[in-house]
C-alpha cells in the first residue's frame, strides 16, 4: 500500500456554503443509500472512495450525495446521460446567489418570489434542485431532449419539495435559447447554464480520454464517458464560444425581461471572444466569477442590461 496522505478536512477552493466542501463520510451515504457500499473501496492511499472512472459507481454516489445533503427520495437518469460532478455544480448555484445578493445590500434573495431559468436543464436536473433545496428559489428547466425533459419531470414529480418550485419546458427549436421558452409574462431573476463544451464527438471523445488517463485507468484505451452525456449535453457546432455566442445575442432580447442572464465557460482564453459579444450588445455590467474544484479551475460569466437604478428597481419586487 502506497504511504497514506494527509488530507485537508476541507476543500478550500469550494464555495464556503457549498455542503461538499468536507471529504466524503461514506458511513453516512451508505446509510441513506445502501447501494453505495458495493462500489466503496479502500483506495492505494489506505482511503475509502469509489473508482470514478465507474459510470455506475459515480451515479450511485450522487444519488447519496442529494439524499444524504439535499433531502431527496428519488433521484436517477437515463443510461448514458450526463451525470453531474455534485460539489462544483453547487459552487454555481452559490455564487449565483452572491450576484443577487450583491444587488440586493449583501443580503441573499430566498424563497419563491425568486425565479431562475436553467438553459439545457438535463435528464439530471441538478440545478433546479440544488437552487431549490438550498434558497427555495422557482426554476423553470429548458432542454431541447424529450427524454431529458422526462427524466427531470419524473424526478420533479417524485420529490414533493420540489413540485410546486419547479417546471419543465421542451425547447422546440433548438437554434433557439430564451425564444419559446421565456413567456410574455415572465421575469426571471437568474439564468444558469452549462453549455455544450466541445465543437464535435471526436473532440469530446479526446476530452474523455484526457480525463481518464488522468484518473491512471486502462479503460482509457476503450473510453467511455464516467459522467456520461448525450450528444447535444456535451458539443455542438462551433463548440462552446459558438453556444455562447447565439446565447449572449439572443439575450439582448430579454434585456428587461431578466435580470443577470450567466454561463459556465471551460477556458479561460475564451474569455476574449465573450467579452466581445457582451460588449457587442451594450451589457451594461459583465461579472466573471472563478471557481476551483481540486486541480480543475472553472468560471461563471454574468451579465445584465439594467442599469444601477433599475437594478434597485427590480429588487422592489423580491420585497
Amino acid at each position: 500500500m502506497v504511504k497514506k496522505k494527509i488530507h485537508p478536512t476541507i476543500k478550500s477552493k469550494l464555495h464556503p456554503r457549498n455542503k461538499n466542501r468536507e471529504r466524503y463520510e461514506f458511513k453516512q451515504l451508505i446509510a441513506v443509500c445502501p447501494e453505495l457500499n458495493e462500489f466503496v473501496r479502500e483506495n492505494p492511499y489506505g482511503d475509502e472512495s469509489i473508482d470514478f472512472s465507474d459510470a455506475k459507481a459515480v451515479k450511485i454516489l450522487n444519488t447519496a450525495i442529494l439524499k444524504s445533503h439535499y433531502g431527496l427520495g428519488y433521484w436517477d437518469i437515463p443510461a448514458n446521460y450526463l451525470c453531474p460532478p455534485i460539489p462544483g455544480r453547487a459552487d454555481y448555484i452559490h455564487y449565483a446567489a452572491d450576484i443577487l445578493s450583491n444587488c440586493n445590500a449583501g443580503k441573499i434573495p430566498t424563497g419563491s418570489s425568486i425565479n431562475c431559468l436553467d438553459v439545457g436543464v438535463g435528464a439530471n436536473c441538478i440545478y433546479p434542485i440544488i437552487g431549490s433545496m438550498e434558497y427555495g428559489w422557482n426554476f423553470v428547466g429548458a432542454d431541447i431532449d424529450p427524454t431529458a425533459i422526462d427524466s427531470a419531470t419524473r424526478i420533479v414529480n417524485q420529490n414533493p419539495a420540489l413540485t410546486e418550485r419547479v417546471t419543465l419546458r421542451l425547447q422546440a427549436n433548438p437554434k433557439n435559447i430564451f425564444t419559446g421558452i421565456i413567456q410574455s409574462n415572465e421575469r426571471f431573476d437568474l439564468t444558469v447554464c452549462n453549455p455544450p463544451f466541445h465543437a464535435s464527438a471526436a473532440e469530446a471523445q479526446a476530452g474523455t480520454l484526457r480525463k481518464l488517463s488522468k484518473l491512471n485507468t486502462q479503460k482509457a484505451k476503450s473510453p467511455k464517458l464516467n459522467f456520461g452525456g448525450q450528444s447535444n449535453e456535451l458539443w455542438c457546432e462551433g463548440g462552446e464560444v459558438a453556444f455562447l455566442k447565439t446565447m449572449i445575442h439572443e439575450s439582448k432580447q430579454f434585456a428587461k425581461t431578466c435580470s443577470w442572464f450567466t454561463s459556465l465557460v471551460s477556458k479561460s482564453e475564451r474569455l476574449p471572444l465573450i467579452y466581445k459579444f457582451l460588449k457587442q450588445i451594450d451589457a451594461t455590467e459583465v461579472q466573471t466569477i472563478s471557481m476551483g474544484q481540486g486541480n480543475k479551475v472553472s468560471r461563471i460569466i454574468a451579465w445584465t442590461f439594467l442599469s444601477k437604478v433599475e437594478q434597485k428597481e427590480w429588487i422592489q419586487r423580491w420585497k
